[in-house]
C-alpha cells in the first residue's frame, strides 16, 4: 500500500487557523524506518504533520509507516513500533523519509539504499533522518549537495564516505533531496516544509502547538553542549576548540594552539579552567578520545586505526588513556560491538 491510497488523519481539536492554500493537495510521506531508529526523530517529525491536520481540519499531508520487509521495528529505545506494511513503490509524489539511528550500518543495507535509488530516479522527494542520510550516501545522492546528520555520527560518516563534508546545520534542503540531523530537529524541518507549503503564519501556529520557540529560519545549527558552552563564554575559547576539533588525527600542542588564537598560554589555561572548569589540554585529549569511542561504535575501523585517526603516536598509548576516560579498554569496546 502506497502513502497516496492512506486516508489522512484529520484529528479533533479545539484550536483552528485556516491555512494559506486551503486546495492545495495533500502532500504524503512514507516514513522507511530501519531497526534501531530514534524514536524522537520520528515522532518530532510526523507530529507536526498531523497538528497541521488538527489545526487546519483539512487533510494537508498524510503518511504511512514501512518497514523493508513489513514487520515491526524496534527503536533504539527498546519500544517496538506496529507499521503499515513493507515499502513496496511509493508514488513519484511521495517524500520517502528514511528513520534510521545509532546503527547507521542498518540503513545500507541493500534493499534500503535501492528503494532510495529507485524512487530518487523516478522523480521523488527523498529525506534521511539522524542517520538516514547514511543511505543516501551510499545511494549516490549526496555528490554536490547540501547535507547534514547528527553531529555524534558525523566522524563515522567521514571515514565511511571521505569526499562527502556534512554541515552543522540542523536540516539541509537541497533540490529533492533533504536531510537532518534527528531529535527534536526533525520538528525544525517539518516546520520549515510546512511553510514553504502553506505559509510562514500557520508554520508558526504549528510551532505553538508544539510548545516550541525556535522561530522559523532561526537558530540553524546544532550544536554539542561543549561547543554551545565555548561559543557563550568567550569567543577565543570557542576558536580554540575549533581548532582543536579541526586536528584531531594531527594533535597541536598548546603552545601552538595559543599562539594561532593571539593569547598566552597562561591566559588560554585560565579562561579554560573558568569557562569549563578542566584545563586546556584535558579537554583536548578527551575531545580525541571521545572521537575515538564514535569510530569504534560507528565504524569497522581496527585499533590501530583509530589509534592514528585520534592522533595517538602508539596503540599502547591510546589503549591507556581510553581505559582511564571510559573505564574499559578500547578492544573489549570494540568486541561488544
Amino acid at each position: 500500500m502506497s502513502a497516496d491510497s492512506t486516508q489522512p488523519l484529520i484529528p479533533a481539536g479545539a484550536a483552528y487557523f485556516r491555512p494559506a492554500r486551503v486546495d492545495a493537495p495533500t502532500r504524503a510521506f512514507d516514513f522507511l524506518i530501519c531497526p534501531t531508529f530514534t524514536l524522537l526523530a520520528f515522532a518530532s517529525a510526523v507530529e507536526p504533520l498531523r497538528i497541521a491536520n488538527q489545526l487546519s481540519q483539512r487533510p494537508l499531508y498524510a503518511w504511512r509507516t514501512a518497514t523493508a520487509d513489513g514487520r515491526p521495528a524496534t527503536s533504539s529505545c527498546g519500544l517496538t513500533v506496529q507499521v503499515d506494511g513493507p515499502l513496496g513503490t511509493p508514488s513519484r509524489d511521495t517524500t520517502l523519509v528514511v528513520c534510521a539511528g545509532n546503527q547507521p550500518e542498518i540503513a545500507i543495507t541493500p534493499n534500503i539504499v535501492a528503494a532510495v535509488q529507485r524512487h530518487h530516479r523516478h522523480g521523488g522527494r527523498i529525506c534521511g533522518l539522524c542517520t538516514g542520510p547514511f543511505a543516501l550516501a551510499k545511494a549516490g545522492l549526496l555528490t554536490n549537495r547540501r547535507f547534514t546528520l547528527h553531529w555524534e555520527n558525523q566522524p563515522a560518516f567521514r571515514e565511511m564516505f571521505p569526499t562527502l563534508t556534512p554541515s552543522e546545520t540542523k536540516f539541509e534542503i537541497d533540490d529533492r533531496v533533504m536531510t537532518c540531523g534527528g531529535g527534536a530537529a526533525a520538528t525544525d524541518l517539518m516546520i520549515d516544509i510546512i511553510a514553504r507549503d502553506q505559509g510562514e503564519a500557520f508554520a508558526n501556529m504549528v510551532l505553538d502547538m508544539c510548545l516550541r520557540r525556535v522561530a522559523i529560519g532561526r537558530d540553524p545549527g546544532q550544536r554539542s553542549s561543549l561547543s554551545a558552552v565555548a561559543q557563550l563564554r568567550n569567543p577565543g575559547l570557542a576558536a580554540m576548540v575549533e581548532l582543536m576539533k579541526r586536528h584531531i588525527e594531527d594533535p597541536m600542542s598548546m603552545e601552538e594552539l595559543s599562539t594561532r588564537i593571539g593569547y598566552s598560554r597562561r591566559n588560554v589555561e585560565r579562561i579554560f579552567r573558568k569557562a569549563l572548569g578542566q584545563a586546556p589540554a584535558r579537554f583536548y585529549l578527551d575531545m580525541r578520545l571521545d572521537h575515538a569511542r564514535n569510530l569504534l561504535s560507528g565504524t569497522d575501523l581496527s585499533l590501530s586505526e583509530v589509534s592514528a585517526a585520534c592522533g595517538f603516536a602508539t596503540r599502547s598509548h591510546f589503549s591507556k588513556a581510553f581505559t582511564a576516560r571510559f573505564g574499559t579498554a578500547p578492544s573489549r569496546l570494540l568486541a561488544r560491538l
